[in-house]
């Protein structure tokens, strides 16, 4: 099996040149993988727009709603910090239905990853941090209605605490979420997640892993759930203009492979997306081709 990835076209939206959020780098990330041969036709799934019945098992209609038709105040637009264009509506819809295609993808393959996702600070009502609506919790919300896992884990390892995720799931003991973060960074009014591991300003990949290689196997021991969401963000990187952690390349890369090894071990499904990461969009491609890396090498590795 060739390692099953999420992609739309459609997910670069438009942005003013000046705008602070690197919306170019999904598509430029597609054809990295193409160029480092982790990424063929026949691997790519397309994804259809979320379906409102879905979203709604998390987010109001009121709220989606407002941002579709661009009737959101000005003070909740610029909390997310991203001009509600209908290419952006498109690719946020879409980008939904890419996380929980994924999920789906893991359950039958044992992984699979998305070439987008992890938008982690948008609660039932409202947006923020630049993200619209959050893709893992309605993922975890519809498979669990389905009745397709009876318990899932969310592993998040973006720089920035998962508060809205933590938030909504703070009381469904079906999901457990897990945060690694940078505990001096944004969101200032941080949430409780089941787990939180805050970390200090500037700690290297050796610190990083040691705070993380025991306690991943530890909670997948205890929780043994039927699917980890893993968000993968690279906002932890060293040169990352948001970031506070001093991770290099090769360390996000041992991160990943660490929490794919856990999990795929003790054959346990893996969905991953790539969150946050802000920097140049070539150095920033790079790392977020990272995981795709990890996750083939361990897909061979435990015989997917």
């Amino acid at each position: 099996m060739r390692l099953p990835l999420v992609y739309h076209p459609a997910y670069s939206a438009p942005l003013p040149s000046s705008h602070r959020f690197p919306m170019a780098k999904f598509k430029l990330l597609r054809a990295l993988l193409e160029e480092q041969g982790l990424a063929r036709e026949e691997q790519i799934h397309t994804p259809l727009p979320v379906p409102r019945r879905s979203l709604e098992l998390i987010h109001s209609r009121r709220y989606h709603q407002a941002f579709a038709r661009g009737e959101l105040l000005p003070a909740e637009q610029r909390r997310i910090g991203l001009p509600a264009t209908t290419p952006l509506v498109q690719r946020t819809w879409l980008a939904v239905g890419g996380s929980l295609l994924t999920a789906r993808l893991a359950l039958q393959h044992g992984v699979a990853c998305h070439l987008a996702g992890g938008t982690h600070h948008a609660y039932p009502d409202h947006g923020s941090g630049f993200c619209i609506f959050n893709d893992f919790a309605v993922t975890a919300q519809v498979l669990l209605a389905e009745g397709q896992v009876q318990r899932l884990m969310i592993i998040d390892l973006d720089v920035h605490q998962g508060d809205a995720t933590a938030s909504i799931f703070r009381d469904e003991p079906r999901v457990f979420t897990l945060s690694v973060h940078c505990g001096s960074n944004f969101p200032l009014r941080k949430q409780q997640s089941d787990v939180d591991l805050a970390l200090g300003d500037g700690l290297g990949d050796d610190a990083y892993l040691e705070s993380i290689g025991d306690l991943i196997p530890t909670l997948l021991d205890q929780e043994q759930p039927d699917l980890v969401l893993y968000n993968a963000g690279v906002d932890p990187h060293r040169e990352d203009r948001l970031g506070r952690l001093n991770l290099t390349d090769q360390g996000l890369l041992n991160r990943d492979r660490l929490v794919l090894d856990s999990c795929l071990r003790r054959n346990i499904p893996v969905a991953t997306v790539i969150g946050g990461g802000y920097d140049a969009l070539t150095p920033l491609v790079l790392r977020h081709g990272l995981v795709f890396r990890a996750a083939s090498e361990q897909a061979r590795l435990h015989g997917l």
